[in-house]
């Protein structure tokens, strides 16, 4: 099992880069380009102007125009309402983004229609976003209105500021994206994407900001990535598997997290991720994988490697008893099963007692976990390792000790029966992309 967790990898960037563009509108001699500035489109670009509907005809041009380049040029401010980019277009189109494209600010305005979304992509094939631009969700008033930061008010969800679903051989480099009115970036039920040289910004107690949220999609790559928020720097959910992320610096924020998983009874599958050489500094949690009690389904083959924290709180932790909610969680025998999971090269400091924390179900406890090769303190005081149902066992340092993992000797025949039962367990398709956090 060990060789098999260490062998398993992703692919990741290669040299492949689409050129940026800054001439207004051109085809080039060859015909291997052909450019489509948004204000062409009679887009303005002054940040209070809707321009929407040139951003919307500008769409349409270059979606049906092969080898097009769509423009947002820089040094200017485009006020985009929420809406859908839809494909599917010629393949090699390029989004090339300069300028800055600002949300609404106003809650009250938003199409109701398109709560939970604000820029999305659907059915793409071989596209690729770039630039130095930066999409500006306007948070600040989403965020007060929060049940989280608001006690009296209802939870709900809001929007996201970019979305890619539906789509393959995907691409994005050096874009900014801040103060998303909810989740920053989401990539949902996708294959074959890279991410690279993203920046992503929101304050520490915006709620529910998430960096990049990746949900049934596989073989993704996040690589070379800053991300400050004020909820999970990555998180990984339902139906995901072939995540790789390399180079990320994570705070403040959640840390990067598997999950949550298993809400509302529901079944939740992840396998196949990568995390290798990653800065986590000041952030609640360092890595973690977080499932509801309730809930069904697994997550298995997971590697966490090459990664320094500073002044993290938990920085290694397994919580399947997860309850983000108002109320209290009530007590229950099913769970999501954790097994295989690998901690290679972990080192750095805590604000915590327990500098790693197993809390697993009773009745589907954690198994096959591996550490090697941790070093963790506590500036002030000594760290400790909790284990509750965790089996598995360490080598090289380890330090604080993993001890209290029961031995493989205790895995019994109807855990393997189990484990073979949840293999054969198929996701059903959703037709909308499903939030399990408000």
């Amino acid at each position: 099992m060990i060789k098999e967790l260490e062998s398993f990898d992703i692919e990741e960037e290669d040299d492949y880069t689409v050129h940026s563009y800054t001439v207004p509108v051109w085809r080039s001699e060859r015909g291997s380009k052909v450019l489509m500035n948004v204000d062409s489109f009679d887009a303005v670009g002054d940040g209070v102007t809707d321009d929407t509907m040139a951003f919307r005809k500008a769409w349409e041009t270059a979606c049906s125009t092969s080898k097009s380049v769509l423009l947002v040029p820089k040094e200017r401010r485009y006020l985009v309402n929420a809406t859908t980019f839809e494909g599917p277009c010629k393949d090699g189109m390029v989004i090339q983004i300069e300028g800055t494209i600002v949300a609404p600010d106003e809650p009250e305005l938003w199409d109701p229609k398109l709560w939970r979304q604000w820029l999305a992509f659907t059915k793409l094939n071989a596209a690729t976003f770039q630039g130095d631009g930066v999409i500006d969700g306007s948070g600040e008033k989403w965020w007060t209105e929060s049940c989280k930061k608001n006690k009296s008010r209802p939870c709900k969800g809001a929007p996201t500021a970019l979305t890619i679903d539906s789509s393959s051989n995907i691409r994005v480099k050096g874009l900014t994206i801040q103060n998303s009115q909810q989740i920053h970036f989401t990539i949902a039920r996708s294959e074959t994407v890279r991410i690279t040289e993203v920046r992503v910004s929101a304050p520490g107690d915006s709620p529910n900001t998430d960096g990049i949220h990746i949900t049934q999609s596989t073989n993704v790559v996040v690589q070379n990535c800053k991300i400050s928020t004020g909820d999970d720097c990555i998180s990984i959910v339902n139906a995901s598997s072939g995540i790789k992320m390399k180079g990320i610096s994570c705070g403040p924020g959640h840390g990067i997290s598997i999950g949550s998983l298993g809400k509302d009874y529901s079944t939740g599958i992840v396998s196949k991720v990568v995390l290798d050489t990653a800065f986590l500094r000041e952030t609640t949690n360092g890595v973690r994988i977080k499932t509801w009690q309730g809930g069904s389904g697994y997550v298995r083959s997971v590697r966490f490697e090459n990664v320094r924290m500073e002044d993290v709180e938990n920085p290694i932790i397994i919580d399947q008893f997860y309850c983000d909610s108002p109320t209290t969680c009530e007590t229950q025998t099913s769970a999501v099963k954790i097994s295989q999971i690998m901690y290679r090269n972990i080192s750095g400091t805590t604000t915590s007692k327990n500098a790693i924390k197993f809390a697993c179900s009773d009745s589907v406890p954690c198994s096959n976990i591996i550490l090697s090769n941790v070093n963790l303190e506590k500036t002030d005081g000594t760290v400790e390792t909790y284990c509750h149902a965790a089996q598995g066992f360490g080598f090289g340092i380890v330090h604080p000790s993993a001890d209290c993992l029961t031995s493989s000797d205790n895995v019994t025949a109807s855990d393997q029966i189990q484990v073979l039962a949840l293999e054969a367990v198929q996701i059903p398709t959703e037709q909308h992309i499903v939030h399990t956090e408000l």
